[in-house]
């Protein structure tokens, strides 16, 4: 027979958002029980955000350097992964280390299981043989992990997922990547500034998909210019593994072929597992759990992160992680405003954007006025010259005369975007916008040249 023992609320999962909610809960003086069954901290530290981001800084700057010979003189740049590797695990993961994430979330009063939960009742949890019955309820903060898609042959090869390509230690030759979403136009870029021959195999018809179309249409000529293959519009067809090389066969008859291969095509969550059909919901109705606007599931539960469903980022895991604590200690906290929802793909140049896209306002039936303006055609974008590829588009209601949508591409897309993100999310009149003093010569005075244009 299992121990039972009875807690206030039982946290399964302790990536960004469930550690949140477990030690916001615990510090509010409730007992808490955080089980995870990986690290402490989740995907964003150990494998996603912060290791990634050293990676593409670190590509960024072989980048900069050859940019030198068309701007200041002379300069060699020689790639070495080794000091990329090394930083990850000493700065970055604590060599896949939890036990800092451990200590913190158990300093602030709560008690960490490691191990992999089940929902065997409402407000009932069983894990290592443990029953923990929740008289507040249940939080669930499981994430996502790589999503394997059903080619033929691939589940039986050796592939990579976005947590091999963060661990490797020495490089391969050649690369194919699966997927041309964030992730894998991300790693791309990186590997091929890092010498690595590099082939991206998207199936639909442009790189990043969920984003404006000319953003996909920059990136692949920058892609192109720095020697990466792109092939959209045709999903793999076939994969086989053979020594030390992949073929990934297409429709159309060809293959491309390389050392390794990353699959980067989406990410999968874990309702099945989770025992989810004891609380009345169907695990197969779909792939995320449906939440109302205080991130509620059914009485008594709570979902966060990104099996919530509303974007896979870890800004918003922490939002929808104080909606939840809120809920459950009954106080009040700002809503969610998920009609102005940002992301940042930090590519070279970088691709931020917030809000709805032109075809998204336009399938909503909303009446849309449309700004475009090249980076390069703004007075800092033809400053900066080299690498300077990029765009500012903004989408604007008629009716409201405001913000609904914005995507900024350049060199620094992610950090103008939080002008335009705050536009968005606060309405800011158009007239607002176009009557603010922007520094001169910024590329966030862009944004209103752009506005001109409305």
């Amino acid at each position: 027979m299992s121990e039972i023992q009875e807690v206030d609320v039982v946290v399964i999962g302790l990536g960004p958002a469930g550690e949140t909610v477990g030690g916001d809960l615990a510090e509010a003086g409730l007992s808490v029980v955080g089980i995870e069954g990986s690290l402490v901290g989740g995907e964003c530290p150990y494998w996603g955000c912060v290791p990634s981001k050293m990676m593409i800084r670190a590509a960024s700057t072989l980048a900069e350097a050859e940019r030198v010979n068309q701007l200041a003189g002379t300069a060699v740049a020689r790639p070495d992964w080794a000091p990329v590797a090394a930083r990850i695990r000493e700065q970055a993961t604590d060599n896949w280390d939890d036990t800092v994430a451990v200590d913190r979330f158990v300093g602030k009063g709560g008690t960490f299981v490691r191990g992999y939960a089940q929902i065997t009742a409402p407000g009932t949890v069983v894990v290592n043989g443990t029953t923990y019955v929740a008289s507040k309820g249940i939080v669930v903060a499981t994430g996502t992990l790589a999503a394997v898609p059903p080619i033929p042959g691939l589940e039986s090869t050796p592939f990579w997922t976005n947590h091999d390509i963060v661990e490797v230690e020495e490089l391969p030759e050649s690369l194919v990547v699966l997927g041309g979403g964030p992730i894998g136009s991300e790693m791309a870029q990186v590997m091929s500034r890092f010498g690595v021959y590099v082939s991206i195999v998207e199936g639909l018809d442009r790189l990043l998909p969920r984003s404006e179309p000319e953003a996909g249409a920059v990136l692949r000529d920058v892609f192109e210019a720095e020697g990466i293959d792109v092939f959209t519009g045709q999903f793999a067809k076939g994969v086989s593994h053979t020594g030390n090389r992949f073929t990934v066969e297409m429709p159309d008859g060809s293959e491309v072929s390389a050392e390794k291969l990353l699959v980067a095509t989406g990410r999968r969550t874990f309702l099945r597992e989770l025992g989810v059909e004891h609380l009345g919901v169907d695990p197969d109705a779909g792939p995320f759990l449906a939440v109302d606007e205080h991130q509620r599931v059914v009485d008594g539960v709570w979902a966060v992160g990104d099996i919530a469903g509303n974007g896979l980022f870890t800004h918003l895991a922490t939002r929808q992680a104080k909606i939840a604590v809120a809920d459950i200690l009954m106080l009040e906290v700002e809503p969610l405003n998920l009609d102005a929802v940002s992301a940042v793909t930090f590519t070279d140049p970088e691709v931020g954007s917030v809000g709805l896209t032109e075809a998204e306002a336009r399938d909503a039936g909303v009446d849309v006025s449309i700004a475009y303006k090249l980076v390069g055609h703004t007075a800092r974008g033809w400053l900066h010259s080299v690498g300077n590829e990029g765009f500012i588009k903004l989408v604007a209601d008629k009716s409201t005369e405001t913000l609904i949508g914005a995507t900024s591409v350049g060199p620094v897309g992610g950090e103008v975007l939080g002008l335009l993100s705050l536009a968005v999310h606060a309405r800011v009149p158009i007239r607002t916008l176009k009557s603010m003093i922007y520094a001169y010569p910024t590329f966030h005075k862009g944004v209103e040249d752009a506005l001109n244009e409305l």
